[in-house]
């Protein structure tokens, strides 16, 4: 039945843009309802392409099949497909297998929707420009903007659609060969100028596209700005001689230029609506402009065949993509960030840069791969150094005297339950908890260095006696009851954060009544409600190292095995890290170096009482997600300086600094900070942030992207956390333990049978 206009007929739609995304759209809706009238705007010629290879997803091609048969034969007679993944590195090549890849050209790609749109009654009009799109909607029923990265339809409604166009640090240019690489092939060139990278991949029987990336950097160096297009094409087939077999590249209005991520916060106004590339982006190392695309336009008709007027469709169709393409540029935005740090992974193995390499956007992980290639994988782990049948996560871990017998951290979790600082029953619960279920290091909350240093009333201290002899009594508990786990406390001070209610009456709310006053690295509120802390004075900065060192010394006597001092989230060490948060104009302000030499003067006197044989770690936030904040090359600084004063580890965080931050989540996402942390100051990292999946540690761990794992959600849902990870892999070895009164327990109990057998004829009536 046709889909009612605005006047009761057929839909007139217009469609600016004829790549893949627009014309597909068009098809399917006039496949739906040949009454409607489709025209589509493309300002270039039929036979105009840039580019050369498109790769679809099995995923995609099956959405194809299932919404226009001819559309997926036509395409299937031209698919070249292929399931390697070559990686070369410093002259060795390593292969994954099982991946799975279709691609065709782009050009055969168009001309097959053009043949489509064409059998189907659609208006294609070639080198026309569109008429603006306000015009547009005045006389047409629906009008989809496909119109491409450069969107005019985007820039018409930009107030609208609220678009946010981010430019990165690599230059590229799309080439091909002729001649069909056998793999998709990624190759380094470590060149006098800088490193550069190659991208391949076979999208026909005689040709392949070949992009070759470096950061803008390199590009300069090497001369790339000085040469024209030619020239360009042909150092380029010299640099990559081997991947090519010595066959030159070749251009199609190809020009050297940098990707840019657009990510808009609307895609609709209206009868208006954007499509693909113009509504978003998503880099190209993972292969995705076109199918996202394609798969915008099966959702966008899908939704105006479901509801009953324009405006609804477009909301739904929005509703409907966008959480997928977020979590498609999560992925893309990782992989494109590891290409633009790539030298900082040259010196690994070549086995697990080429691991880390396939694991990039944490699309693909350790499982996945193990599945697709097991082989591959296990001789990855067995470089690592996994003794047969281990997982990553269950390696053990050095950190001076302390050896972790697993990677997996139980992360700091303020439990606002103490009173007086003390902590009581609820913490041995918890803590013993956690201790039993598997995990190598179990974490207390932050421990206030002083009654004026809590947070909320209900903050744990080690500032008394009492407070001391407490946790004496939860060290004692998990050193006898789980043996092998280790315990750490993480020492820290509120600075301008304290004084608020527990987290479940209002998190960052000031209380009521009974304040404390506040000390601060300066004189700033946390929130514009928020009490005003004090700026300390010189001899206020001695008394706070004190307790800062009485506490540490506490720790050391009751019998703590590793100590974090916490210089992140805001609190007072944080505060004075950052340069939204310290605004002193004495020695402890100013530049980064004035900046850490408080956090520095108390790590040095907390290093001093702390045995010398137990590690101590340093919690950071890497980025304060704001502008004007601490950035990440200042990290890695702040790192290696904390590093270069016998920081055994540093623990890397973001964010919680200012109220006003604007943080990017998605699954790992804290995770790269890391990376860069590791390899650039070679100190051992923790990983923190939405890491939730046994799976997710043994990639991040294998790869070498970090060396712990510190989990805290998943610990709050599953106390055993650990120990059902080493159920779930099959695994019984040195690196988790069940307590023995747990035994019984160490496999997955039985569920009701859902695998009865199936009926083997159907009949109808």
């Amino acid at each position: 039945m046709p889909t009612p206009g605005a006047r009761g007929r057929a839909l007139r739609v217009a469609i600016t843009g004829g790549g893949p995304g627009g014309l597909y759209a068009a098809a399917l809706l006039k496949r739906l309802d040949p009454d409607r009238e489709i025209t589509v705007w493309e300002r270039n010629a039929p036979d105009d392409t840039f580019g050369f290879g498109v790769v679809l997803s099995d995923e995609t091609l099956g959405g194809i099949e299932h919404a226009d048969p001819a559309v997926y034969a036509a395409l299937q007679r031209h698919f070249v497909r292929w399931d390697d993944i070559d990686i070369v590195h410093r002259g060795t090549r390593h292969t994954s297998g099982g991946h799975g890849f279709a691609a065709l050209g782009r050009k055969r790609l168009l001309e097959i929707l053009h043949e489509r749109c064409r059998e189907l009654g659609v208006d294609l009009r070639f080198r026309a420009e569109a008429p603006p799109p306000d015009r547009l909607a005045e006389t047409y029923d629906l009008v989809i903007g496909a119109d491409g990265v450069h969107s005019t339809t985007r820039e018409t409604y930009a107030d609208v659609f609220r678009p946010h166009i981010t430019s990165h640090r690599c230059r590229y240019i799309w080439l091909a060969a002729d001649f069909a690489l056998d793999a998709f092939r990624f190759e380094i060139a470590e060149t006098e100028h800088g490193v550069m990278q190659l991208h391949g991949y076979p999208y026909a029987g005689d040709a392949s596209t070949v992009i070759v990336e470096m950061r803008e950097e390199v590009w300069r160096a090497a001369g790339f700005d000085a040469l024209d297009v030619q020239e360009s094409i042909e150092h380029c087939a010299k640099i990559f001689a081997d991947a090519l077999g010595g066959r030159p590249l070749k251009s199609n209005r190809s020009t050297w230029t940098t990707f840019r991520t657009v990510v808009s916060e609307r895609w609709s106004h209206g009868t208006v609506v954007l499509l693909g590339d113009a509504a978003h982006t998503a880099h190209f190392s993972i292969g995705s402009g076109t199918k996202l695309a394609v798969e915008d336009a099966l959702a966008l008709v899908a939704c105006l065949e479901e509801h009953p007027d324009v405006p609804t469709a477009l909301h739904a169709y929005e509703q409907e993509r966008k959480p997928v393409v977020a979590s498609t540029q999560r992925a893309a935005r990782a992989s494109l960030e590891w290409f633009e740090n790539l030298a900082l992974h040259l010196h690994q193995p070549p086995r697990q840069f080429a691991f880390n390499l396939l694991t990039r956007s944490r699309r693909v992980t350790h499982d996945n791969l193990r599945l697709r290639d097991a082989r591959f994988t296990e001789a990855v782990e067995r470089e690592f150094g996994c003794p047969p049948g281990t997982p990553p996560m269950f390696t053990p871990f050095r950190l001076r005297g302390l050896t972790l017998r697993n990677r997996v951290v139980v992360s700091p979790m303020d439990m606002y339950s103490a009173v007086d600082g003390v902590p009581g029953d609820f913490h041995l619960v918890h803590l013993g908890a956690r201790a039993l279920g598997g995990a190598g290091l179990v974490m207390t909350e932050m421990v206030c260095v002083s009654e004026q240093g809590r947070i909320t009333p209900g903050c744990a201290g080690l500032y008394t006696g009492k407070q001391a002899e407490a946790w004496r009594r939860i060290t004692a508990f998990v050193h006898r009851q789980a043996p092998g786990t280790a315990i750490g406390v993480q020492l820290g001070h509120s600075g301008r954060k304290g004084s608020t209610k527990l987290m479940w009456e209002g998190m960052d709310e000031p209380l009521d009544e009974g304040n404390w006053p506040l000390v601060a690295a300066s004189a700033l509120p946390y929130k514009p409600y928020s009490q005003t802390p004090r700026e300390l004075s010189r001899a206020q900065l001695t008394d706070i190292r004190e307790q800062f060192t009485a506490a540490a010394w506490r720790a050391a006597r009751v019998g703590f095995d590793l100590l974090e001092l916490h210089c992140a989230h805001g609190y007072l060490l944080s505060g004075f890290l950052s340069p939204l948060t310290n605004r002193r104009t004495d020695n402890y302000g100013g530049s980064l170096e004035k900046r850490l030499r408080f956090p520095l003067e108390v790590f040095d006197a907390v290093r001093a009482v702390w045995p010398e044989e137990r590690p101590m770690t340093v919690r950071i936030s890497a980025t304060d997600w704001a502008e004007g904040g601490t950035t990440a090359d200042e990290a890695v600084a702040i790192a290696r300086a904390f590093a270069a004063h016998g920081a055994d580890a540093i623990d890397v965080s973001t964010g919680q600094v200012v109220a006003e931050e604007r943080p990017e989540f998605g699954r790992s996402y804290q995770t790269p900070y890391a990376d860069r942390i590791r390899h650039e100051v070679g100190v051992p990292v923790i990983a923190v942030g939405a890491i939730s999946s046994w799976d997710d540690v043994n990639s991040l761990v294998l790869a070498g992207r970090t060396d712990l794992c510190a989990l805290a959600r998943p610990h709050l849902y599953d106390p055993h956390w650990t120990l059902h990870a080493a159920a779930e892999q099959g695994y019984e070895g040195p690196g988790v333990v069940w307590p023995a009164p747990y035994r019984a327990g160490s496999r997955r109990p039985q569920t009701g049978r859902t695998d009865a057998p199936k009926p083997r004829l159907s009949l109808g009536r």
